[in-house]
Parts: C-alpha cells; sequence; structure tokens
C-alpha cells in the first residue's frame, strides 16, 4: 500500500492496522520517503542481521575524533556569543 503523508496522518489508526498485514510506504512530495512495519516484521529483519540502523553514535565518534576542537569551539560559543544571533528571527 502506497498512501501520502498527509493521508498517513489523517488517517493513522488505519495505517497502524493495514501495516499489521503489509507495509505501508509513505510518500512525501510524491517520493517513497518511509515504510510504516509492524513490530513483527521489524523483528523479523533484526532477527535476520539486517541492519536497520548505523551502529555507534556518530555524533559521539566525531566528538571524540575532535574532541580538542568540539571544546573550544563551544568555549567561544559561550564566551562570545554566536556570530550573527542578532539578525536571526527566532
Amino acid at each position: 500500500m502506497h498512501v501520502s503523508a498527509t493521508e498517513a496522518k489523517n488517517r493513522l489508526g488505519q495505517m497502524l492496522e493495514h501495516c499489521q498485514r503489509e507495509p505501508v510506504t509513505i510518500e512525501k512530495s510524491g517520493r517513497r520517503h518511509s515504510v510504516l512495519l509492524s513490530a513483527a516484521q521489524y523483528d523479523a529483519l533484526v532477527a535476520a542481521g539486517r541492519p536497520v540502523r548505523a551502529k555507534g553514535d556518530p555524533g559521539r565518534e566525531f566528538y571524540e575524533k575532535y574532541k580538542d576542537w568540539v571544546d573550544e569551539q563551544n568555549r567561544m560559543v559561550e564566551q562570545y556569543g554566536i556570530p550573527g544571533e542578532e539578525f536571526r528571527t527566532w
């Protein structure tokens, strides 16, 4: 089954019931964006050894690799603030 993101949002309860029988493909801007699976289907994929998410934490790995640089950037933001912050609309 293929549905738009708006339709999936508006009919979430029905989509949850439908994905118990078969995956529901959600399209956004006319392109395939996400797939809604039942918990059993998800568990079967994980048990089959297929990676569902990348292993490790990319943020932590980046921090560990560039710790000194990140710490210096954070120190400068605390000391001087964010450049151009006065021009932000929020």
